[in-house]
């Protein structure tokens, strides 16, 4: 097993494309909440009277990076100004969350574990010196309310324990003090241990539970990876496990678990909430960089390339709190909702749809994935996740260019001051991979031996094929490397401006629906596929100009309505039966595709 330290936002800075994604972000509601949403602007993190708990903690769990790898003053400026705000509430004893002495005990404490972990990002980020006194006096307070019975794991601090280790490992580097150790173990103890809740996975239920949350099991995924060493215990790669089920009763076509809001089985007519997808990715990167296998980084970039922007607007201004793989139109239930625990909005784009969580937890994606593309470990760098970046850190740059995973070309640029080593991480998927003019096998990976004084230009090509791959129902996904392709459908968006609950909806932070405008009763009925590259334009992932198409064949069918719905497509087709002529057509990426059909039948 080897193991990968991540770079900082000092050492690495996007280029490209995923600089633009990361520039698009910070214009959109990611870089103004704290303008626009009274539960950060007015959050009682700063001293407001607006929520206190998690809201603030996830917004700027990815702001934070963002301001940083953007090197953008006036973002940095506004995270140290809550980040201060946060540590002058700080009580003498450690305690650092918004609440009363009298509401210690009844406080779930999964702010805790979520604000030491925003806190050591900002540590990464700025290098405040300030910030590892605060993490120490939090966590001690914190250990010391635990170890005499004052306060308890409950709720959701029982359930996500493992994310306190993200602070407790980054204290022990710096201070190896015992009681460190036993607050990991206090933490493992109280928490919940998924391999015991297994059963409840394999039936979706219309119920909300802690134990099929779909977050919950998420961030769960990574919970041995970081918490292992320090309770000295042996690595068994648990997650792949507890993957392996989660994903055969509950798997979608782009690597996510459905989940609105709790486990909700394999229909493509069921969302996925989008904190998931975030939380998803965030387990990924620990996973990859603990454990050195290259199925974590693999299943990372699906999720990324594909789920990541299907669920946020073009402008990064709205995005939904659960996605759908066929999902044929994004309108209000007039009626009863079609999702198991999550209200009859919950598919639309706008502020907050359903629940808040959301709005403050997606901007982590982007900026964390940015901080996966580079990895180290002593005097070895990888390219994990070959998107466009650079990385200058301890004597090394290199700098990559591409436009991944759009097209399969890569030139990387290396200016070494030390001997060292080289590794490019080469994707399962990857055929006919040629370095330098000369073809090579497909191992995994690609190793360099890189001289002190040494500047190297090495270009990288490979192709790929797309397929057909075999979903439940006897319905088919395209999929061509690490990209999903869907059959988009044409939609006018309602806008909708009001308020309610004292939150303003106004443009353009305002809810839209996506009325679907075209045709989606098809079948695939040919398996013969080409794939088409086409410009990466302003908006990376743009539902109008998307960067790579594919051309198929399809044929329509009499596929019919969900029972009781008039804009959502039955679970499975009434006929496999033709009722028109052979189509040619054009799919566009899962991330492009706002409303698309993704799982649909071979049509013999």
């Amino acid at each position: 097993m080897r193991k990968w330290n991540f770079y900082t936002t000092n050492e690495i800075k996007p280029n490209g494309w995923l600089k633009r994604q990361l520039e698009i972000q910070a214009e959109g509601l990611s870089g103004n909440l704290d303008k626009v949403w009274r539960d950060v602007r007015d959050s009682a993190w700063i001293g407001g009277t607006a929520e206190g708990w998690e809201r603030v903690p996830y917004w700027l769990d990815g702001f934070v990076p963002l301001a940083y790898l953007l090197e953008d003053e006036d973002l940095i400026a506004r995270s140290k100004k809550y980040i201060d705000a946060i540590i002058a509430q700080q009580r003498p004893n450690g305690w650092i969350c918004p609440c009363s002495e009298s509401e210690i005990a009844t406080y779930d404490t999964w702010a805790v574990l979520l604000i030491t972990k925003v806190l050591t990002v900002y540590y990464e980020c700025s290098k405040d010196e300030r910030i590892p006194e605060v993490i120490y006096k939090t966590m001690k307070n914190y250990y010391e309310l635990l170890s005499v019975g004052t306060i308890k794991l409950f709720d959701w601090g029982a359930y996500r324990w493992y994310e306190g280790f993200i602070a407790i490992n980054f204290l022990y580097e710096r201070y190896q003090e015992q009681w460190l150790v036993e607050l990991a173990k206090i933490l493992k103890k109280q928490g919940t241990d998924y391999a015991k809740i297994t059963e409840n996975w394999k039936r979706p239920l219309n119920k909300w539970t802690y134990d099929t949350h779909i977050v919950n099991l998420v961030m769960m995924l990574k919970a041995e990876a970081v918490s292992n060493d320090l309770l000295e215990e042996e690595y068994t790669d648990r997650a792949e496990k507890l993957y392996e089920i989660l994903y055969k009763y509950n798997g979608t076509p782009v690597g996510l678990f459905t989940g609105d809001e709790c486990l909700s089985g394999v229909s493509p007519i069921q969302g996925t909430e989008l904190c998931s997808v975030v939380e998803q990715m965030f387990s990924y990167e620990h996973l990859f960089a603990y454990t050195g296998d290259n199925k974590w980084a693999e299943r990372l970039e699906t999720i990324a390339f594909n789920a990541l922007p299907a669920a946020i607007s073009d402008d990064m201004w709205t995005h939904q709190y659960v996605q759908m793989s066929n999902q044929i139109s994004c309108e209000r239930f007039p009626g009863k909702s079609l999702f198991r625990t999550n209200n009859e909005e919950a598919h639309l784009f706008g502020l907050e749809p359903h629940f808040g969580c959301c709005t403050s937890n997606f901007n982590q994606g982007w900026p964390k994935l940015t901080l996966s593309t580079f990895m180290h470990a002593g005097d070895t760098v990888i390219s994990a996740i070959p998107i466009p970046a650079t990385v200058d850190a301890e004597g090394v740059k290199i700098s990559l260019k591409t436009d991944y995973p759009f097209n399969n070309q890569f030139v990387y640029k290396i200016d070494a001051k030390k001997n060292m080593k080289f590794i490019v991480r080469i994707p399962s998927f990857a055929k006919n991979i040629v370095v330098n003019g000369s073809t090579v096998s497909n191992n995994g990976e690609l190793i360099f031996n890189i001289c002190k004084d040494e500047k190297r230009e090495i270009k990288i090509c490979f192709e790929t094929t797309p397929e057909l791959l075999d979903r439940p129902y006897d319905l088919k996904t395209v999929k061509c490397g690490s990209i999903v392709y869907s059959l988009p459908i044409k939609f006018e968006k309602l806008m909708h401006e009001y308020e309610k609950d004292g939150v303003e909806r106004k443009f353009p932070y305002c809810d839209y629906e996506y009325v679907g405008q075209s045709d989606w009763n098809y079948g695939y009925c040919s398996d013969e596929f080409e794939v088409i590259p086409q410009i990466v334009r302003e908006i990376p992932f743009s539902s109008k100009k998307p960067p790579v198409i594919v051309k198929a064949k399809v044929v329509k069918i009499d596929w019919g309505l969900e029972d009781g719905y008039e804009t959502v497509c039955a679970k499975v087709p009434e006929s496999m039966k033709p009722v028109g002529h052979e189509e040619n057509v054009t799919l566009y990426p899962y991330g492009c595709a706002k409303l698309r059909m993704t799982e649909m039948p071979l049509i013999k």
